[in-house]
């Protein structure tokens, strides 16, 4: 699918020149085709037209993967002690340039059995989608100069581009989407979280919640709690259990 939308980008500008004299909206129409075709799988997070997202896991039993976006932040201490409190682990998907202010903090999270994820260096939440090759790379060289060796990425609000892939696949490194989200980036009450996450919750969901805000730890805190009342389990599953497709 990849190589026919971007061979079909190719080939549009060529078909508008060449309709241009008597079909000149059959031309833009294509045009306008094929920029959709590489908008919506650049915008819409776990599509995996441009190539392979990782938006589930092979379960054994009442599993969910919950995994953290957007730290270490000054919150991350209170949401160990939460997640500890509760049996559950989970994977944070950082920033470099956070995790380079707080080793401290990533040290923590990877002695008390917790996974640590790429989440870009920077987190250019507003223009990741659109960075050229270069700008992508670095952003994924600058977070993992920062962190423990990781495959995972995660890219900024989940958006990614034509060149997201070829340079994780140089790096032997995966896309990680999800199955469910809260919006908990942007909704501060943990109620509305959970409700919106609760029942959309199956086995081998991966389930992503965010730090940093002044909710995170009520909202992390109030999801757990509810999963686990319906017998879910929190764990980091191994590579081999990770699916593109549930």
């Amino acid at each position: 699918m990849r190589r026919v939308i971007l061979a079909f980008a190719v080939a549009a500008p060529v078909a508008l020149i060449a309709l241009w004299p008597r079909a000149p909206l059959a031309g833009i129409g294509i045009l306008a085709l094929s920029h959709a075709l590489l908008l919506y799988p650049t915008l819409r997070p776990n599509v995996q037209w441009l190539g392979p997202v990782v938006t589930s896991f092979t379960p054994q039993g009442d599993e969910v993967w919950l995994t953290i976006d957007d730290g270490p932040t000054d919150d991350t201490a209170a949401v160990l002690d939460i997640l500890d409190a509760r049996g559950a682990k989970a994977t944070f998907f950082v920033k470099g340039l956070l995790a380079r202010r707080r080793p401290d903090l990533v040290q923590a999270i990877v002695e008390r059995g917790h996974g640590v994820g790429n989440h870009s260096d920077t987190h250019p939440s507003a223009s990741f989608w659109c960075l050229l090759p270069a700008a992508i790379a670095a952003e994924i060289d600058g977070c993992a100069a920062a962190i423990p060796p990781t495959r995972w990425f995660r890219a900024p609000v989940g958006m990614k581009n034509p060149a997201v892939h070829p340079a994780l696949a140089r790096r032997g490194m995966r896309l990680i989407g999800w199955s469910v989200r809260g919006f908990d980036g942007v909704r501060g009450d943990a109620d509305r979280v959970v409700r919106r996450i609760a029942p959309r919750v199956f086995p081998g969901a991966i389930v992503v919640l965010h730090q940093g805000r002044d909710a995170s730890a009520a909202c992390i805190a109030r999801v757990v709690d509810e999963l686990r009342a319906r017998g879910y389990a929190f764990v980091i599953p191994g590579d081999d259990r990770l699916k593109t497709k549930r």
